[in-house]
């Protein structure tokens, strides 16, 4: 019977496993990674969103108020800027509303 594989030396082509061996126990860094994570679900949920409602950016733009290139930089994965208040303009706007959870942080 062959010795029982290390979990550190398994191979997988999970990008968010491979990032979790990564990062390893640095707390700071973890934070960091996390809120990227965010930013970048935020921004997928926003262009999902707008997708499926078969709108541009443009006309999305004008339902909320606001100009294309803040939809196209609110799209942005490296954006960190989202509101709360322009979420909510963006939900309304596509007949959604917002949901905001708190969760256990994962050990």
């Amino acid at each position: 019977m062959g010795r029982p594989k290390n979990r550190r030396n398994q191979k997988t082509s999970d990008a968010g496993k491979i990032l979790d061996r990564l990062i390893g126990d640095d707390p700071k860094l973890r934070r960091r990674v996390e809120a990227a994570r965010l930013s970048m679900r935020v921004a997928q949920m926003i262009y999902d969103a707008r997708a499926k409602a078969g709108l541009t950016q443009a006309q999305l733009a004008e339902l909320v108020g606001t100009t294309q290139s803040v939809i196209s930089r609110l799209e942005d994965a490296d954006y960190e800027g989202h509101s709360l208040s322009m979420l909510q303009r963006i939900a309304d706007a596509l007949h959604r509303r917002v949901e905001i959870r708190f969760v256990p942080e994962v050990a």
